[in-house]
């Protein structure tokens, strides 16, 4: 099938943060630095190329923005100045918003100030309803127990709804994510490759590896950020997971619970720090990759930061006694968290934590594409001319 070149897609990709398209001649420098890019995938030069020459789907089909990890290197190495590591990013937001079926992401990063809007709307409604909730079901003094302003039972079952909403957004992005990469290719009626069934199977085990370790990124020449991002993902999922999961527990109090309070401590300190960390640098402009920041960037980082500071210091004050206190401290820590997980996580950067994994996955499975032959090609199994396939992604 011809491919059609879309003539405005630089300046498209321009307001998802890509600066300085048009400098790149396409030497070859980004892709000699990188120390992840392979003859299968080779970037930033490949993707820089098809932007250049408006190839959306060739782009919308390609796993390269996601093996990027954006050490920075490559913007670094760039004779004519033209940051290939910010574009990279940018078609990390591009194809967000490409996946993405109710259209809200491209909004988001098109518009920066409707995101700022909608968090802000969706952060009062929820600090509205769980105050006349909590007016009205109990007693601001009372933390837990008979007539609490927020039993935990009723804040478990919200978290479950919160997240059941949060899959039927996101889990159907995935989806697109595989057609576009894997099944469009597999599944059209002129396909030239085939995928085994048992290909999905064996090469599963990469979404947890990658998912839980961020393997590919430690590959990076450049540790630090790799180590802030782990730790960072993993302080996010430890709390997801025993809010989820471990909430009466958490709740319980003033006494202690070491049990589950010990990991509470380390993700509290965790998300503080590493997020504390790239605020800094984007502030100071440190490190490379902290020199483009694009307004969904600030807002995901101020909105985790509010999360983790409110989470603490309500858990301090019912500890200390002061109930009333810690249920508005908990009223303004549900405030960010409600917005952050149904608009933040599936249309912004923590949907990352979901297409990455994905990418070496699809990766994995595109090794494992088996070439169309010419009878099985042919209308009916009739004799074909023979098939000649690239295999180059």
């Amino acid at each position: 099938m011809a491919l059609r070149a879309n003539p405005e897609l630089i300046e498209d990709l321009a307001l998802y943060g890509a600066e300085d398209v048009q400098k790149c001649y396409n030497c070859g420098n980004c892709t000699a630095t990188c120390s992840l890019t392979d003859a299968k995938y080779s970037y930033p030069r490949r993707p820089m190329r098809n932007l250049q020459l408006g190839l959306e789907k060739k782009l919308e089909s390609g796993l390269e923005p996601w093996l990027c990890y954006y050490c920075g290197e490559c913007s670094t190495e760039c004779p004519r100045g033209a940051a290939p590591g910010e574009t990279m990013m940018s078609l990390r937001r591009w194809l967000t918003s490409r996946y993405d079926f109710t259209g809200i992401a491209r909004l988001f990063y098109r518009r920066p100030r409707v995101e700022i809007i909608s968090v802000v709307v969706v952060a009062l409604f929820a600090g509205l309803g769980f105050t006349l909730f909590g007016v009205f079901g109990g007693s601001i003094s009372h933390y837990n127990g008979q007539n609490a302003f927020l039993p935990s039972s009723t804040i478990h079952i919200f978290d479950w709804c919160l997240a059941a909403l949060l899959l039927a957004f996101l889990l159907p992005n995935c989806v697109r994510m595989w057609w576009f990469t894997v099944g469009r290719e597999t599944l059209a009626r002129d396909r030239r490759v085939r995928l085994p069934a048992s290909a999905y199977v064996k090469a599963v085990h990469l979404l947890p590896l990658h998912f839980m370790t961020q393997r590919r990124y430690a590959k990076c020449d450049r540790k630090r950020p790799w180590l802030v991002h782990l730790v960072l993902m993993l302080s996010y999922v430890t709390m997801l997971v025993l809010i989820m999961f471990f909430l009466r527990d958490m709740w319980s109090g003033p006494r202690i619970d070491w049990r589950v309070h010990v990991f509470g401590y380390l993700a509290s300190a965790g998300l503080v720090g590493a997020t504390i960390w790239a605020l800094r640098g984007r502030l100071k402009k440190s490190e490379v990759h902290y020199q483009h920041s694009h307004e969904t960037d600030w807002m995901f980082l101020v909105l985790l930061l509010v999360v983790a500071l409110t989470g603490v210091l309500q858990h301090v004050l019912h500890r200390s006694g002061a109930d009333a206190a810690a249920n508005v401290s908990y009223v303004v820590h549900l405030m960010a968290v409600v917005p952050m997980l149904v608009l933040e996580v599936p249309f912004s950067k923590w949907s990352h934590m979901a297409y990455r994994p994905l990418a070496m996955y699809f990766a994995a499975l595109r090794e494992q594409l088996v070439p169309v032959t010419a009878v099985e090609q042919a209308p009916g199994g009739a004799q074909a001319e023979p098939v000649i396939l690239s295999r180059v992604p």
